[in-house]
């Protein structure tokens, strides 16, 4: 199953990013996009999200320099322009891997696109990795730790049910009976052009 797939390396990469447990280390990845494509794209998809994550806890220190906050803002919206990508480019696997799929007849189009609930899916695992070490963390409470016990069996049972759904969703678009249509991300606080505080600018 896909989401199999997804999960070990989505664990993989948060196990590797907290042997250093910081936001400016090397980035490297295993997989080699000529020889396991889908691989690579998971595992650099996650990689993004699992900094970005850090990049947001840093940024809520109230005593943050406001220089210091300025700069992990753009950090934060680069990040965030580099996850719409790998979406993106998650989605252009799954295209071109069923591109020859006829779709029926009476097909019908889902919410969003296989990426996006990958997207989701990564998310999750940052999620229940962090709600399970505070609810194994010795130094809270009793009373905190179970607390976080509680919300990390829903996220394990939700990471359960998001997998099952994204698995579906791939089995129904090799079969015909859903079909992908992928809209690229038209992001205009980004753009020279669209954004007019940035076209102002002299």
């Amino acid at each position: 199953m896909f989401s199999e797939l997804a999960n070990k390396i989505f664990a993989e990469v948060i196990d590797t990013y907290h042997l250093k447990n910081t936001v400016d280390q090397a980035f490297s990845n295993p997989y080699h996009k000529d020889t396991n494509l889908l691989e690579h794209l998971l595992y650099r998809k996650c990689w993004i999200d699992t900094v970005q994550w850090h990049y947001e806890d840093i940024i809520r220190d109230p005593n943050i320099d406001p220089v210091a906050a300025l700069t992990l803002k753009r950090q934060i919206d680069a990040s965030n322009q580099d996850r719409t990508d790998m979406v993106e480019y998650i989605d252009s696997y799954f295209l071109e891997k069923y591109k020859k799929t006829k779709a029926d007849d009476g097909a019908r189009i889902n919410t969003e696109s296989p990426a996006w609930g990958v997207d989701r899916l990564s998310i999750l695992a940052l999620k229940v990795y962090h709600m399970n070490e505070e609810a194994t963390r010795e130094d809270a409470s009793e009373k905190h730790r179970s607390a976080c016990q509680v919300k990390l069996q829903i996220l394990l049972e939700q990471r359960v049910d998001l997998s099952t759904a994204i698995d579906q969703l791939l089995a129904d678009i090799e079969k015909g009976t859903k079909y992908m249509k992928v809209y690229k991300q038209m992001k205009m606080y980004n753009d020279d052009e669209l954004n007019p505080v940035l076209r102002n600018v002299k």
